[in-house]
């Protein structure tokens, strides 16, 4: 499209030289650009174009696949395996302490239970997040400025917003993507973060739980065990459920961490990312904290 052309909306086409002539994706206007010129955004649409980026070889999908679906049925067996297997070994020696004794911790094992099992399967089998449906193509339905930043995600074939990312194991774009676990088989997203947050507590509180009423029966049966395992364990998930924390605080994902670091960005952290996260209403949060700390990257 010459510049000298008079419709409107031609005066928002990016152009270089008359090297050559390309179509933007997003809005279907022509576009010049230079030889050299692999990636450029759209003066009218502000879709982002990046010639450079090809699809790449998903031969390992399915090997992704049965990997995680493997984890997910070793995991639930271990969970069903630690609960029943513990009530079997531990309650007879609580229950001959005292009734009430026995009944009180009867109640914790389910609760802790329950709440590991829900959250492990609403992260585990609820969809991580889908980016919102959005107009494309064509210059008379995307008007200015509607895809701004966005991508086109080639596995897809449709618009990827800058808050999403292409999981290759999923086959499908995902919503604020922090990171894929193979452990719960599916992507950890804007959907289920707050699942996999809550899991990862529940699994802490139990694991803190079973190592503590397994030193405790092992102590009134057996002489003195050493317990190593349920430590390691606890210490890994407590690192995990503070890593995750700490990208809530600071607004971030763990890819948009990975993504700052690279661009040298700002750092903004607030205590109301977590009350935003855990959706607790705009009155409680008036009773907490509210400060904000800004972090300048400098480069040496």
């Amino acid at each position: 499209m010459d510049s000298s052309s008079s419709s409107p909306q031609e005066q928002y086409v990016t152009e270089a030289t008359e090297n050559y002539e390309t179509t933007c994706w997003g809005c279907g206007l022509r576009v010049l650009l230079q030889s050299y010129a692999s990636a450029f955004k759209c003066g009218w649409c502000g879709a982002i174009t990046d010639q450079s980026k090809q699809k790449r070889d998903q031969k390992c999908i399915r090997w992704r696949v049965v990997r995680d679906r493997c984890f997910v049925s070793v995991v639930l067996v271990f969970m069903s395996f630690v609960i029943f297997g513990g009530v079997w070994a531990v309650y007879p020696v609580v229950f001959s302490v005292s009734i009430l004794c026995g009944v009180f911790h009867s109640i914790i094992t389910a609760i802790l239970s329950i709440a590991t099992i829900c959250f492990f399967s609403f992260a585990s089998f609820r969809c991580a997040g889908t980016p919102p449906n959005i107009l494309w193509g064509s210059y008379p339905t995307v008007g200015k400025d509607d895809l701004d930043n966005y991508t086109f995600c080639p596995y897809c074939s449709k618009p990827k917003s800058p808050r999403a990312h292409h999981c290759r194991s999923c086959r499908k774009c995902i919503l604020d993507m922090d990171h894929h676990c193979p452990f719960i088989g599916n992507c950890v997203g804007a959907a289920n973060h707050r699942s996999f947050i809550a899991f990862l507590i529940s699994a802490v509180l139990s694991t803190i739980y079973v190592s503590i009423m397994s030193v405790y029966s092992g102590l009134r049966t057996w002489p003195p065990l050493e317990y190593s395992l349920g430590r390691l364990n606890g210490i890994g998930l407590s690192v995990l459920l503070w890593q995750q924390l700490s990208y809530i605080y600071q607004g971030k994902t763990y890819l948009s961490h990975l993504s700052s670091q690279a661009d040298n960005e700002e750092e903004k952290k607030d205590c109301q990312n977590l009350v935003r996260f855990f959706g607790l209403q705009y009155s409680v949060t008036r009773f907490l904290p509210n400060f904000r700390v800004t972090q300048k990257r400098h480069i040496k």
